[in-house]
C-alpha cells in the first residue's frame, strides 16, 4: 500500500512536467513564428508600403467617383388600397427591368438614369394595426391561437395591411423632388376607381363635420338659453333642479364627444387627400451599406492579402517541386 502511494505523486509529477514542456515548446514556436514574420515584413517593407498606399489612393478615388444614393419614402395607403400599392410597385419595377423609360417619362419622371428597382416593406406596428379596429384585433387573436404570433405579424399577407410602408430605391446620381418623388407619388395615385372612392369618402367626411358643427351650434344655443332662463327665473324645487342638472350634464357630454369626433374627422380629412399618402420623404442619402464609401480601407487590405497569398503559394510550390527532383 505504501508503494502505491509513493508511485502516485511521482506519476503526477511526470505529467505536470510534460505539460510544462509542451507549453514551453509552444511558446518558443510562437516566438520563432513572430520573429520570422517581423523579418519578412522588414524584407518586404517597401512592397507592403507601396501596396498599402496604392490601395488607399485607389480606394479614395473610387469612393469619390463610384458614389450611389439611397432614397426612402414612407407612405400610407388609404381606402383599402394596400394590395393596389404593392401591384403598382411591381408594375414600376417591371418597366425598369424592361427599360421602358418612355412610358415612365410620359408619367413625369425625369431622373430615371441608373435607377434601381423600388423595394417596399411594411413598417411592422402591431399596436397601430389593432388600434381602434376590433376586427383586426380579433383576427390577430384568432390566428395567434393556431400559430406563432411573431411569424403571423411578419407574414407577407398580414404585413401588407399595416398602415405604414417604406419605399426604398437607389440611384447612381442625386434625384430631385420634382424629377422623381412627385412623379412617383402621382404614378401611385393614378387610379380612377380609388380616386372615386376618395371623393366619396371626403364628401362623407365633409357632410359629417358640417352636421356636427350644426349640432354643436344648437347645443351652444340651448346652453345660452338655459343660462339666461336660470338667471332670470326663481329657483324650482330640488327635484326639478336635479332633473335639469342631469339633462344638462348629458348635453355637455354630448358636446364633448362631438368635439373629439370633429378633431378626428379633421385629421382624417387631411390624411385622405391622396390614395397613397406620403408621410416622410428622405432623398439623396449617401449609400454607405456594404463596402460603399469604405474602399479606401478595404482595398489596402485586399492588396496585401493577395500579395501574401501569391508569395506563400510560390514558396510552397518551390518547396514541393524541390522534393520531387
Amino acid at each position: 500500500m505504501n508503494k502505491n502511494t509513493s508511485e502516485k505523486p511521482e506519476s503526477e509529477e511526470i505529467d505536470f512536467s510534460q505539460i510544462g514542456n509542451r507549453i514551453t515548446d509552444s511558446f518558443s514556436a510562437f516566438k520563432a513564428t513572430a520573429f520570422r514574420a517581423i523579418l519578412f515584413v522588414k524584407r518586404k517593407i517597401i512592397i507592403l508600403t507601396v501596396l498599402l498606399f496604392s490601395g488607399f489612393g485607389l480606394g479614395l478615388f473610387l469612393d469619390k467617383t463610384l458614389t450611389s444614393y439611397r432614397h426612402e419614402i414612407i407612405v400610407t395607403p388609404n381606402f383599402g388600397s394596400n394590395d393596389y400599392l404593392y401591384s403598382k410597385i411591381e408594375q414600376f419595377n417591371s418597366k425598369i427591368i424592361q427599360k421602358d423609360t418612355l412610358s415612365l417619362t410620359k408619367s413625369g419622371f425625369k431622373d430615371l438614369h441608373q435607377t434601381g428597382k423600388l423595394t417596399i416593406e411594411p413598417i411592422i406596428d402591431i399596436y397601430k394595426f389593432i388600434k381602434d379596429n376590433e376586427q383586426n384585433f380579433e383576427l390577430i387573436k384568432l390566428m395567434a391561437e393556431d400559430g406563432d404570433l411573431e411569424k403571423i405579424v411578419t407574414d407577407k399577407i398580414t404585413s401588407k395591411n399595416y398602415p405604414y410602408h417604406v419605399l426604398t430605391f437607389e440611384t447612381a446620381n442625386k434625384v430631385s423632388e420634382e424629377g422623381f418623388v412627385k412623379p412617383l407619388i402621382s404614378y401611385l395615385n393614378d387610379s380612377n376607381y380609388f380616386n372615386q372612392l376618395k371623393e366619396a369618402y371626403r364628401n362623407n367626411l365633409a357632410i359629417k363635420m358640417k352636421a356636427n358643427d350644426s349640432i354643436i351650434g344648437q347645443i351652444d344655443s340651448f346652453l345660452n338659453t338655459f343660462k339666461n332662463s336660470t338667471a332670470s327665473n326663481s329657483k324650482s324645487s330640488s327635484l326639478v333642479y336635479y332633473n335639469e342638472n342631469t339633462q344638462l350634464n348629458e348635453i355637455i357630454k354630448t358636446k364633448e364627444l362631438l368635439f373629439a369626433e370633429q378633431g378626428s374627422l379633421r385629421i382624417d380629412f387631411i390624411n385622405s387627400d391622396q390614395i397613397i399618402k406620403e408621410i416622410v420623404v428622405s432623398t439623396n442619402l449617401k449609400n454607405i451599406k456594404s463596402i460603399n464609401g469604405k474602399l479606401k480601407l478595404v482595398l489596402p487590405v485586399l492588396f496585401v492579402f493577395f500579395y501574401l497569398f501569391i508569395y506563400f503559394f510560390m514558396v510552397f510550390y518551390r518547396n514541393e517541386s524541390s522534393k520531387l527532383k
